[in-house]
């Protein structure tokens, strides 16, 4: 079973919150300030924090931007995971994904499922990696993302999390670009 091990130190990471919305400003992202309230509550740092419209190349581009910085170790972008024809964040971050964490998507379900029912189908929630950095995308709802951050993301970012952490392997993510 999962717990924390308090032998070891607790490793703070560098995370950038990204809100996709046509009609939200910063002083009205709830989503965003959940994500933003909680991250820094586990003892990360939020290092970079934006709102950017529902346009694919736009939120592809930040979120390379983002993966090609050293200060930044994970991306959360939160909004535009649903299924009308505005919904492109999970698009944009296939972009961009080096690989997919196909296991993060079910996983959400399966914690919004326990409380939403069956509208969980509607969330196209997914997780990946780029460049060395993971990268989430959740949906635009404060619920959905104190869900995502609870239940799966706060454990997930702790390097004491057992039997194992996305922190662990950080190190390990880009060994393919090193490689000759």
């Amino acid at each position: 079973m999962s717990r924390i091990d308090e032998t070891k130190d607790f490793v703070p990471v560098r995370i950038a919150v990204l809100t996709v919305s046509d009609t939200r400003a910063l002083d009205e992202d709830r989503s965003g300030g959940v994500l933003v309230e909680r991250i820094e509550k586990a003892g990360h740092e939020v290092v970079a924090r934006e709102i950017l419209r529902d346009e694919r190349g736009e939120i592809a581009a930040k979120l390379r931007e983002w993966c090609a910085d050293p200060g930044v170790d994970v991306v959360i972008s939160t909004g535009g995971t649903g299924l009308t024809g505005r919904d492109v964040t999970v698009e944009a971050h296939r972009d961009v994904y080096e690989k997919e964490i196909d296991a993060f998507g079910t996983v959400f379900t399966i914690v919004s499922m326990q409380k939403i029912g069956t509208s969980a189908v509607q969330s196209r929630a997914t997780g990946g990696v780029a460049n060395g950095t993971y990268l989430f995308a959740l949906p635009g709802s404060p619920g959905a993302c104190k869900d995502a951050w609870d239940e799966i993301l706060e454990r997930q970012l702790d390097y004491r999390h057992r039997p194992c952490n996305f922190v662990e392997i950080m190190p390990r993510l880009d060994e393919h670009l090193r490689r000759k």
